[in-house]
């Protein structure tokens, strides 16, 4: 399998992106007008030592780390993923890649119910849709076992600020998480969120939005700096019923920035993590049965 950097071209727009093979990793979008979306790290390492800094980490079988006994964000960043054989297209819509990952070959970030020696079993296939002004990503997750298996699965999606301004308020925010209650990771306070915006203060911010009952699909209006505003969209299915999408908003700050060997300790005013994920709320996998997640990321001043 290559470990090469593959780019996909829409021809009719000249939209593009960049994927890793390992971790199935969007690391580039750019629109057609050249507008790149998506923010990484200068300091990312790219040979497959460690999971990608920036672009659209995938998490799963778990966000975080609730299972002490599995590494952080599960194993599907970790490993080197194949592209599926005949996925690549290209048409007047749209242009596309499609990679694919069975458990057996994820020989790296194992642990807890999903080690080594463990009864589960999994096929992951991630696609990549492009056009002009913006792209989609879906990941399906197949119990190719017998045993049901319970699960998280999260877009870790690293958005670009223009102009240095992720910490002005105005030029950096997030609509469309009103009524969604809030788990803030760094101070342990609970609230639900009101109308006003989520923005990220002078602060390291780390808050999961969970959706009001009945609230299915996640909507989100992002400034993402100065005529820089971006329309993202999601959500996920389980044995072909819809469930909740919830939303993490990240970003490190200074102090965290300058703990982490592959981030510019200055770039946290360059960047807002926006990542649509299913954390809650969610039935189990059984055997034979799949799981889904699809977010559309378009640029509305492409």
């Amino acid at each position: 399998m290559s470990t090469a950097p593959v780019t996909i071209t829409h021809g009719a727009s000249g939209a593009a992106c960049t994927v890793y093979p390992f971790g199935a990793h969007v690391t580039s979008y750019k629109t057609a007008s050249g507008r790149e979306l998506l923010f990484l790290s200068r300091d990312a390492k790219l040979d497959g030592t460690k999971a990608i800094r920036g672009g659209i980490p995938l998490c799963f079988p778990q966000f975080g780390q609730p299972d002490k006994a599995m590494p952080q964000h599960g194993f599907l960043r970790n490993n080197l993923w194949k592209e599926v054989e005949g996925s690549r297209y290209d048409n007047n819509d749209s242009a596309g890649i499609s990679f694919e990952i069975a458990l057996k070959d994820a020989v790296n970030s194992r642990g807890g119910k999903w080690s080594a020696d463990t009864n589960l079993d999994v096929r992951c296939t991630y696609t990549v849709t492009i056009a002009k002004e913006g792209f989609e990503t879906t990941i399906e997750m197949e119990n190719t076992g017998t045993e049901s298996w319970p699960f998280q699965v999260l877009l870790h999606n690293y958005l670009l600020v223009g102009e240095r301004s992720a910490m002005d308020e105005q030029k950096c925010n997030v609509k469309g998480l009103d009524g969604y209650a809030v788990l803030d990771q760094i101070t342990g306070e609970e609230y639900v969120l009101g109308a006003e915006p989520v923005t990220a203060p002078n602060l390291n911010v780390d808050r999961i939005y969970t959706p009001p009952d009945g609230q299915l699909e996640l909507n989100l209006n992002i400034v993402a700096g100065p005529s820089n505003n971006i329309s993202l969209t999601a959500h996920g299915e389980v044995d072909g019923k819809k469930v909740p999408a919830s939303c993490v908003v990240w970003n490190p700050h200074k102090e965290k920035a300058e703990a982490m060997s592959d981030f510019g300790s200055d770039q946290y005013v360059d960047m807002l993590c926006v990542e649509p994920g299913l954390l809650s709320g969610l039935p189990a996998v059984e055997g034979g049965k799949k799981a889904s997640f699809t977010q559309e990321i378009t640029s509305l001043d492409a």
